[in-house]
């Protein structure tokens, strides 16, 4: 009778640590003048039609920056795609523009990450998990775990 009861605590207590991803969060337009951090959904662009003689397998197509946006959360929910831009206050663009490794900058990558999306900077390239080890690198940040 203990064994079963085991099992179901564990589980229980299993299932209850796991995440729920929840969608990226988007700044209300009333709330938009005067933020720090502005998120608004972006179109998606028009699919390009494949050509009939490729061959070639389909590739998830490329991510388009727009001017001024500096982080671009992309995520897909129900296989429907969708794109956030990430803008910020001008003072804290320009120094999230030279300086990526800062807190600001890091804690909005980390919110598009927690929802499940991926994040481009500006022209297109990915913001991986080793960009971001190089970026602890460079500021010499260190992380203390409580375990």
């Amino acid at each position: 009778m203990k064994r079963p009861l085991r099992i179901l605590v564990l589980v229980t207590l299993i299932a209850g640590c796991t995440q729920q991803r929840e969608p990226v969060p988007i700044t209300p337009p009333a709330d938009a003048t005067g933020a720090a951090v502005v998120r608004r959904p972006m179109p998606e662009p028009a699919p390009a039609q494949p050509s009939v003689a490729s061959a070639a397998p389909a590739r998830e197509p490329a991510v388009v920056v727009p001017p001024g946006v500096i982080y671009l959360c992309v995520s897909e929910s129900g296989g429907a795609r969708t794109q956030t831009a990430i803008e910020f206050a001008p003072k804290v663009g320009a120094m999230c523009a030279k300086h990526p490794e800062m807190g600001p900058c890091q804690y909005e990558r980390d919110v598009c990450r927690r929802s499940g999306g991926r994040v481009y900077a500006a022209g297109g390239t990915e913001i991986t998990a080793q960009t971001e080890a190089e970026y602890d690198r460079k500021v010499m940040r260190v992380r203390f775990k409580s375990n």
